[in-house]
């Protein structure tokens, strides 16, 4: 359920806000019960006991895809797939096979060095260097970008940074570069400054929530400074067709790209 409806699925102010910020917060998008059975399954993959800090023996580990029952009834729960109906279109959007990357936090005195600003490109891959990866502005290979939260997230505990309305920034940013977009070593030549001065909001909430972000929102982690580690899994949704923010029955996450371009 949402957290202004006890139906599956976004309200109309939520789809308002999706268009405006560039994502909306869905409350209870999956049941605790499977964060906490995923959970188990990461503490193990991550040798750290979760009631031994002596354990949390980096600030960050992260761990790879995981296509285990629990964390795929996790990502295909009915409210997810209203969302996702709603956000990109029926049947314009591929069912969630696998969940990741996941990355937990931990308090510690190191910083993480992974918390600068930035998009989650979508395809040129094959690349090694990640830095050559890329972005366009039809958001080829990416529907949405998705925050679950597998654990309780105070503002304390490391909640990922939201830059809410960047996604309009980053829509203007890349669309002189056309089908071929920009490298994401192209978008953080500048630190991002174009969204500098939007209003920064913290994913915070309990596990089962789930932030569906607009691929161009831009984003970033921080330091720990709470007591409890923080587990996070970032997954796309891939698209079942490609993107077209021109196309007469737009969804809101193409009509968000054509409404930010005039």
């Amino acid at each position: 359920m949402t957290s202004e409806s006890n139906l599956p699925g976004l309200t109309p102010a939520q789809i308002d806000a999706f268009a405006a910020d560039g994502f909306v917060r869905l409350d209870n998008a999956f049941p605790r019960a499977l964060a906490d059975e995923a959970a188990a399954i990461l503490w193990r993959d991550a040798g750290c006991d979760p009631a031994d800090p002596a354990s949390w023996h980096s600030p960050v580990i992260r761990l790879g895809q995981y296509g285990q029952p629990v964390f795929r009834e996790a990502a295909n729960t009915p409210p997810l797939h209203a969302a996702f109906d709603q956000l990109v279109g029926a049947g314009r959007w591929l069912r969630p096979r696998a969940v990741g990357t996941f990355v937990l936090r931990f308090p510690s005195p190191d910083a993480p060095n992974d918390d600068g600003w930035h998009i989650d490109v979508s395809f040129g891959t094959e690349s090694p260097d990640f830095l050559d990866w890329r972005a366009n502005v039809a958001s080829r290979g990416r529907a949405l970008l998705m925050l679950f939260l597998f654990s309780d997230v105070g503002a304390d505990d490391a909640p990922t940074r939201i830059r809410a309305g960047s996604h309009i920034d980053i829509a203007r940013q890349l669309a002189p570069a056309g089908e071929a977009g920009l490298t994401l070593r192209d978008l953080v030549a500048d630190g991002f400054a174009g969204s500098a001065y939007r209003r920064e909001v913290l994913a915070t909430g309990s596990a089962g929530t789930v932030y569906l972000c607009h691929p161009f929102l831009v984003h970033a982690a921080q330091p720990h400074r709470g007591t409890r580690p923080r587990i996070l899994a970032q997954p796309p949704l891939l698209p079942a067709m490609p993107l077209d923010p021109w196309r007469a029955d737009a969804a809101p996450v193409e009509a968000a790209i054509r409404d930010a371009l005039g």
